[in-house]
């Protein structure tokens, strides 16, 4: 099994930043991609950034684009998600992802393994 754990998420002004983290434990794969995606009330889970665990290449979602960045830390098992520049529509419940394979998916079925999220508003 794997266990992720979401942590960061908070309340911020329009223009402001926050880091997501997702701490990734428990038997994990010799290969595996790590997504992040969020959900509004209302609205279907969306896709927001991905990124290949061996390699570091990343993948984001338009709408994220220049304002988010991906990172990982090895030795902490982390995958951290730099968000800047938020907006009143980043406001969700972001969640963390992983799937075998270091192909960066977009769809929500192909990831094998789902943290409890985490809730970031942000204000205008």
């Amino acid at each position: 099994q794997v266990q992720l754990v979401e942590s960061g998420g908070g309340l911020v002004q329009a223009g402001g930043s926050l880091r997501l983290s997702c701490a990734v434990s428990g038997r994990t794969f010799s290969s595996y991609a790590m997504g992040w995606f969020r959900q509004a009330p209302g609205k279907e889970r969306e896709f927001v950034a991905a990124i290949s665990w061996s390699s570091g290449s990343t993948y984001y979602a338009d709408s994220v684009k220049g304002r988010f960045t991906l990172s990982r830390d090895n030795a902490k098992n982390t995958v951290y998600l730099q968000m800047n520049s938020l907006k009143p529509e980043d406001t969700a419940v972001y969640y963390c992802a992983v799937r075998r394979g270091s192909f960066l998916s977009i769809l929500i079925y192909e990831y094998d393994y789902w943290g409890q999220g985490t809730q970031v508003t942000v204000s205008s």
